[in-house]
């Protein structure tokens, strides 16, 4: 029989009208693979929701707060619902931008340097900044996705600015060497040994990969493989694997990462553990570089959850 399939999506988050669009999607190809679904969005009667409809399976098509923390997770595990993508734990730590480079420093993957600053503590934080990381900087809440909250800081004038708009999503921030050079994504695929899809580079027409330009048509295009050295590719392909291990992901991932001008090791910047599924999405667009069409992703991430 073919699994039930409860798709989750919506929220309160920041990005819940991109969980929407990448619901909108995957619920169209639950329906080519003539699979039973049912769009669920996540809100206080979810758990009534999913009593009456009994799934075999959750499909979490959610971005950014409890639906990538770990919340939702913890809740469908009490449920005994599988689900796709990772655990409570996977979750909660990539979603912690701070505290997942401090895992990818322990275990050997190469990471910016950085420094974090509570809201109401940072008197003399230009001088920490110069000393410990130095400028430009990348000002950013831990927690959010979609570059929501950052910003690119070049002088010291700028900081206040920065800190003020980051201030407004989380009480402690992440402020990141700022790297010249190409960036890049990288997905990984499948649960006790994952492959990694083929790299990505991100080009803009702003110049910056922020909010608008990820999820407006035009502003950015995808270029894969990535224009890096056959070095570097080696080296992002094998860190983006070792970082969904670091973490503990299961189904799939995406880390991405800045590759230095000069040729030197890629910088590991951040793993997403639910990848947009949007008509613009980075993520299935490896995917079918790497043979994989967007039906057939979605099936085997059903698949994985269900192993």
């Amino acid at each position: 029989m073919k699994p039930k399939v409860a798709l989750l999506y919506g929220g309160s988050s920041e990005e819940s009208e991109v969980s929407s669009k990448s619901a909108n999607e995957v619920y169209k190809a639950l329906a080519l693979l003539n699979l039973p679904a049912k769009k669920i969005p996540v809100d206080k009667n979810l758990v009534s929701k999913l009593k009456v409809f009994k799934p075999d399976v959750a499909f979490i098509a959610m971005h950014g707060g409890s639906g990538e923390d770990g919340t939702l997770q913890g809740l469908l595990d009490i449920l005994q619902i599988p689900y796709t993508g990772s655990g409570v734990l996977a979750s909660a730590l990539a979603m912690h931008k701070t505290m997942a480079k401090r895992l990818f420093l322990a275990n050997g993957v190469a990471t910016p340097a950085f420094m974090t600053v509570r809201n109401g503590s940072h008197e003399g934080i230009i001088e920490r900044l110069k000393s410990e990381v130095g400028l430009p900087v990348v000002v950013k809440p831990p927690c959010q996705g979609s570059t929501i909250g950052l910003s690119i800081v070049r002088t010291e004038n700028e900081l206040a600015k920065a800190l003020d708009l980051a201030f407004q999503f989380d009480n402690e921030l992440l402020l990141e060497k700022f790297t010249e050079g190409v960036e890049i994504t990288v997905g990984a695929l499948g649960n006790d040994k994952p492959k990694a899809l083929p790299t990505l580079e991100i080009a803009t027409e702003t110049g910056f990969y922020d909010y608008k330009t990820k999820y407006t048509a035009g502003l950015s295009s995808h270029i894969i493989p990535a224009r890096i050295t056959q070095k570097q590719e080696a080296q992002a392909k094998k860190a983006a694997v070792r970082a969904h291990k670091v973490l503990g992901c299961r189904g799939f991932s995406r880390a991405d990462f800045i590759c230095p001008k000069d040729g030197s090791e890629p910088l590991i910047l951040e793993v997403n553990t639910i990848p947009g599924l949007t008509k613009l999405s980075l993520f299935p667009d490896a995917a079918n570089a790497a043979g994989i069409d967007f039906n057939n992703l979605i099936e085997k991430l059903i698949n994985l959850a269900l192993e």
